[in-house]
């Protein structure tokens, strides 16, 4: 071999390696830039979803908007917020104060003992019912079925007193009401289910759409106002004409202290 043909022969081995290392150079590069502009994507990604996370937890609740919306009164109420809510003749002298929220075991227990006879008081023009519904307990056992369950009541009492009354007895029945600490109540599902145990409600698309819209929301916020400038720390909670009633356990003991009230 010719020192010639051997020093061409280096030549181009060079060449092949310069160019080889170059190709190599420029491969990495170009991964180096797709590594940067991924963990950039990456940052911007968690930065978004960080923001998106803060800017979700900033809005208001259902509730808080609620308490911004128009007021719509359920027919069936008097007062300039539509919370006076009392049933019965105009006949009758007497007047008893009932303060219950839809989620409270005691009130349900009340309801299962004298929640018919009270109706059927009612009815007779014994005396007259003032319904004021309170919400507290979705602050205790955090949820919103007390609320949701007096919006429902609303709607109810929108189609008439008597159903309301039935709705309210429906609410507090042993098989439908939930523990305390269960918000069924907070499902517009599982109050239309209780509903359709009312005649006057099961079937009625103007009583289901105000349910599920939340029609009487801000009404519902309204009443639980009521509940808590009344001074009244606990439910159920009795009064006639303003004159607390010790809670009766049993119908004999209701029926009791109803007529000594009624005398009073």
């Amino acid at each position: 071999m010719s020192n010639r043909n051997s020093k061409a022969a280096k030549e181009a081995a060079r060449e092949r390696l310069r160019a080889e290392r170059e190709r190599q150079a420029k491969k990495d590069r170009t991964r180096r830039q797709f590594t940067v502009a991924g963990a950039v994507v990456g940052v911007l990604a968690l930065a978004g979803g960080i923001g998106y996370a803060i800017v979700q937890s900033n809005k208001p609740g259902h509730w808080e908007e609620a308490a911004k919306q128009p007021l719509v009164k359920p027919a069936n109420t008097t007062g300039a917020d539509g919370t006076d809510v009392v049933i019965g003749k105009g006949s009758a002298k007497k007047t008893l104060e009932l303060y219950e929220d839809s989620r409270c075991p005691v009130c349900a227990t009340f309801e299962q003992v004298a929640g018919e006879q009270i109706s059927k008081d009612v009815a007779a023009g014994k005396y007259k019912l003032k319904y004021i519904g309170a919400t507290f307990l979705d602050k205790g056992f955090p949820g919103e079925g007390s609320k949701n369950a007096l919006s429902a009541l609303g709607a109810a009492l929108n189609v008439s007193p008597d159903a309301f009354l039935a709705y309210k007895s429906a609410l507090y029945a042993k098989d439908n009401h939930p523990e305390e600490s269960k918000d069924e109540f907070a499902k517009d599902d599982y109050l239309l289910k209780v509903a359709d145990q009312v005649p006057a409600l099961k079937g009625n698309e103007k009583f289901r759409t105000a349910v599920t819209d939340g029609t009487y929301d801000r009404w519902a916020l309204e009443m639980s106002k009521l509940f808590d400038k009344s001074g009244v720390e606990g439910t159920p909670t009795l009064k006639m004409d303003g004159k607390k009633i010790d809670l009766p356990q049993t119908l004999p003991a209701y029926n009791e202290a109803l007529d000594k009230a009624l005398k009073g």
